[in-house]
């Protein structure tokens, strides 16, 4: 065998319908693009959306809402959260790389430490935000919080 041999898979390439070459070929005439209008010209293109001229969905549908660019975004996550990983990792000082390794945040997120759920071990935690609940929680088991 050799390079002059070779040739594609059966079944793997399909020939070409060669349009617009005489009737014979049966895609003569219009090439299959039915009779005149814009869709049977060569470089036609349709913007997106274009409904036929009825007014397209977009334009119809009311715009509402506002996105505040300055709206700071926390990841929360609870004191309950918290009790239940010390209770799993036997670990006194929860940072935001503990949170992280153990997945209840992300890469890029804020943490911000909600008062929800009882805590009855004495923590250090560092995050970036407090509830005022949380706070006095930990605080009041003699913990440490640290805002970043």
């Amino acid at each position: 065998m050799d390079l002059s041999q070779l040739k594609p898979a059966k079944g793997s390439t399909h020939t070409k319908k060669r349009l617009g070459r005489g009737q014979g070929s049966g895609w003569g005439g219009t090439s299959t693009r039915g009779h005149k209008g814009a869709k049977s010209r060569s470089g036609y293109s349709r913007k997106k959306g274009f409904e036929g001229g009825q007014m397209p969905l977009q334009r119809r549908v009311p715009k509402f809402g506002f996105n505040n660019i300055n709206r700071v975004e926390y990841k929360a996550i609870n004191i309950s959260d918290l009790e239940n990983l010390a209770t799993k990792l036997n670990i006194t000082e929860i940072d935001l790389e503990v949170l992280k390794r153990e997945g209840l945040a992300a890469k890029s997120d804020l943490v911000k430490i909600l008062g929800d759920g009882k805590l009855t071990k004495q923590l250090k935690v560092t995050a970036n935000a407090f509830s005022k609940s949380a706070k006095a929680a930990i605080e009041a088991l003699n913990g440490t919080v640290i805002t970043l």
